[in-house]
């Protein structure tokens, strides 16, 4: 079983490595002041959001980030049954 904790542990690390940068790589989303005037253009051009090059970071960061947590609760689940 110690085996298999430090497989996970690996992956847990690279994981969370991979993680930090893509939320690094995103944009801020606060526009302050002139994003709530102008907040009308977003809506036509947030259309094709998700094919763009921030819609393809936003479901790499949500997929790491499920991978992390499933692997820290089965890294729990195994420390505990140890």
């Amino acid at each position: 079983m110690g085996t298999v904790m430090i497989i996970l542990g690996v992956i847990l690390a690279l994981d969370a490595l991979v993680l930090t940068v893509l939320v690094l790589m995103q944009q801020g989303r606060s526009a302050g002041l002139s994003g709530a005037i102008a907040g009308g253009a977003e809506t036509f051009f947030g259309k094709k959001k998700a094919q763009s090059y921030e819609g393809k970071l936003l479901l790499l960061t949500k997929i790491t980030g499920t991978i992390f947590i499933v692997l820290a609760v089965v890294m729990l689940a195994l420390q505990k049954y140890m």
